[in-house]
Parts: C-alpha cells; structure tokens; sequence
C-alpha cells in the first residue's frame, strides 16, 4: 500500500528551498533525505508531515490528499497514524519519562511496550524525572514515545543526533524492525551519510531539487 506520495513539491522562505519534488513510500519501506546544512531537507520534511503548507504541489498520505481534508480528519490522521522524531525530543519535562510514555499510551489507546523499554536501553531509568535524564536518554525516550503510538509513518529529523555510534546504530534497526513488522514507512533526515545508506532508498536535496541516489 501507498502510505506516502509528494507530487511536484515547491516551497519558498525568503528563497527557493527546492521545486518540483516527488517521491513516493510504500509500506515496510525507509527512504532517506540527505543534504548540506540549509538545503531544506528539515522543510522537506515538515511539509510531508503536515507542519508546513508547500507552496505548490501535493501530499497524500494513505491516498487522502491533505489539502481537500476536514480539520477534524487532517487531526485524526495526525494523531492516529503519524510519529514524529526530532533532535529536540520536547517531552514533558515536569513528567517522569514513564508518564511522557502513558501520555501518548492513553491518547493511542496502545499498551507501553516493556520490550520497547529494554531494546532502547532506557528500561533502568523509565521512572526517573525527565530533567534528571542525560540528552540520550530523553532522545531515547521520545523515539519509545512515539512508537509506543504505533504509527504508520514515521517522520524522523536527526532522530540519533545525541545518540552515541553504537546506539544509534540499534536504534535504526529497531525503526527497520518496527516499519516491517507494522506494514509502517519511515521518512528519515540525516547528515549522517552512513545511516542513511541503511535505507531502501535515499535522496539528496542539492541545488532545489531531489536526486534519488539509492
């Protein structure tokens, strides 16, 4: 099935970031964007996940495209089946990062994976105070948030940033491992050529425009 499909995307700040962008994910499927800092991957990004409105073109997600949908079914779509993964993990910080966990347990109705917890490495610290956590921890903690949604893309910028090598390593393959056991797709923006060369596919955003290079 089609999760994901751009159709000649154009956005424009105080420039052009990139024109006529296209590109497709199917399920069980990773695709990687990869760039120079300020080429627009990041806005790429936010326009494929419904953060920004592009300028021209089209995105459909699950076939539905998002500029003919209701708010209230543009919000379903938001909340039930897209995660999205940021350097900046932007957890609850008054919160332990157990109950940043139940948040997004209650709102997706989804039980809080303890494998999930020990494959992320975060099972000894999960009810510790978020402000009490090192930068890895809390990325590791809103990764486990995210998927604890179950969602069926998963938008991910930078999401190993903080990460050590080694862990950011077992965090793809926990991504990989997720995307095909849960016919979900992921979409990830890297600098970190190495990992995005783990993905099925992979894109670089040069010059305005998107090169599939993988």
């Amino acid at each position: 099935m089609n999760l994901l499909a751009a159709k000649n995307l154009s956005h424009t700040f105080e420039y052009e970031l990139f024109h006529d962008v296209s590109l497709e994910l199917e399920e069980g499927e990773s695709i990687a964007i990869i760039g120079i800092s300020g080429s627009g991957k990041s806005t790429l990004l936010h326009v494929l996940s419904t953060l920004l409105e592009p300028n021209r073109g089209e995105v459909l997600l699950f076939n539905e495209n998002i500029a003919k949908l209701s708010k209230k079914r543009l919000a379903q779509i938001k909340r039930d089946s897209l995660g999205l993964v940021f350097q900046s993990h932007y957890l609850f910080k008054g919160f332990s990062a157990y109950e940043n966990l139940e948040v997004a347990s209650l709102l997706s109705q989804n039980e809080i994976d303890n494998t999930l917890l020990k494959k992320l490495g975060i099972d000894i610290c999960i009810n510790q105070k978020v402000t009490q956590l090192s930068g890895g921890q809390q990325q590791r903690v809103s990764i486990a948030r995210v998927l604890t949604k179950k969602p069926r893309i998963i938008f991910a910028d930078e999401p190993t940033g903080n990460l050590d090598k080694e862990t950011a390593h077992d965090v793809m393959e926990l991504f990989f491992e997720y995307c095909q056991n849960n016919k979900a797709g992921m979409v990830l923006v890297t600098h970190d050529e190495g990992l995005a060369f783990q993905c099925k596919k992979v894109y670089k955003l040069e010059n305005k425009e998107l090169l599939q290079v993988k």
